[in-house]
């Protein structure tokens, strides 16, 4: 064997003969294998995900739920829902307390049984294929199952056996960033931690679908962007996510889809972008003017006079008005308050939100 113990003693300031080189390289080549062999195991994976959503095309349908109903005695909570999830995407379902959008999720579930309908995962439903559907799936629900007394690690192990296929505890720990609090009990941990770890109990199975039920609710703004980098993460992983959220900025940002359910029926459904401009092509546009409720005054009857202005609404020095074209309507606006020597102190046009989406169909104002 080569002799390269001279050259390894330049370098380490101990005796040689007080540990084995040929047993420290060893473990480093181990080491440096393994963690080879990993990166490859997580670059198959995407790759098989990557082959298996393009057979067919982009959009491989992974649930389909069609006319589920649900009654509890002369409640009626679901009265008839469809939709379809496609792979990879995150499929958000939104709605009013009571509209029926968790007795939903439950029933997709398997934790309760419809009255009427179908639930199919592929070729799979729940009267047939109980524990294949199981194995699938990954559930985060509103008040998550974990042991106070353990540790993430713990708890994560715990859950992993379980299963015949988990992912690495470690992995999962990075993936919700909770390594630095691995060894702290549960009951330490601030609610954002909780709510991540309550992720990673969902993840430890490997499952392809994963269910969030409003994982960020009662979170601070930054813990809830730290669950939105988790929800993007899962996506690059190629997992589907289904998510229920009461807050419309987070729907607006997340999904690829949203679906808005309300008494028991799924009222729309498309694309976030899609749904705000089916709404309306309308934009706001907010004035404030220096010279009072004058120049407010006559600026509102005049724009009342342009075939773009389909609304306005005066308060004092302030004037609000609707148009479908906020840059043209600016523009003459402007030359009219140049006209009468007026003085505009603000001005803002305000583009329409997944929330107007949610007030126009639903009747309702947001609520938690």
């Amino acid at each position: 064997m080569y002799n390269y113990q001279p050259y390894l003693s330049l370098f380490i300031n101990i005796p040689l003969s007080s540990f084995c080189v040929e047993n420290i390289l060893i473990k480093e080549i181990k080491f440096l294998i393994l963690k080879i062999v990993k990166l490859l195991c997580d670059l198959l994976r995407k790759i098989i995900w990557l082959q298996n959503s393009r057979k067919g095309g982009e959009n491989v349908t992974v649930l389909e739920v069609k006319h589920l109903k649900k009654s509890f005695g002369s409640i009626r909570a679901v009265q008839d829902i469809n939709f379809s999830v496609n792979s990879g995407e995150i499929f958000t379902i939104i709605g009013p307390n009571g509209a029926g959008k968790t007795t939903t999720l439950e029933m997709v579930e398997g934790l309760v049984t419809p009255d009427a309908g179908e639930i199919t995962f592929g070729n799979l439903s729940w009267e047939k294929n109980g524990n294949e559907i199981k194995k699938k799936i990954g559930v985060q629900p509103q008040s998550g199952a974990m042991f106070d007394l353990l540790t993430p690690e713990e708890n994560l192990n715990l859950f992993a056996s379980f299963y015949d296929k988990a992912r690495s505890t470690h992995e999962i720990l990075e993936l919700v960033n909770l390594v630095d609090h691995r060894k702290n009990q549960v009951k330490k941990l601030s609610g954002g931690q909780r709510q991540r770890l309550a992720i990673g109990l969902a993840m430890i199975s490997d499952p392809d679908i994963i269910f969030l039920d409003e994982p960020t609710t009662g979170l601070d703004p930054q813990a809830r962007r730290n669950i939105w980098d988790i929800i993007l993460q899962l996506k690059e992983l190629g997992k589907t996510t289904i998510l229920t959220t009461h807050y419309m900025e987070e729907a607006e940002k997340l999904s690829d889809r949203v679906c808005i359910v309300d008494h028991g029926k799924v009222v729309t459904l498309d694309t976030p972008s899609s749904l705000i401009e089916k709404l309306t092509k309308e934009r706001e546009v907010r004035l404030t003017f220096l010279d009072g409720d004058q120049a407010s005054g006559e600026a509102d009857a005049f724009v009342k006079t342009l075939k773009s202005v389909t609304k306005t609404e005066r308060e004092g020095s302030s004037l609000k008005l609707w148009t479908t074209k906020p840059e043209d309507t600016l523009v003459e606006l402007f030359g009219f308050t140049k006209e009468k020597n007026y003085q505009v102190e603000q001005v803002s046009i305000r583009e329409m939100s997944l929330e107007d989406v949610f007030i126009a169909y639903t009747g309702k104002e947001w609520r938690d």
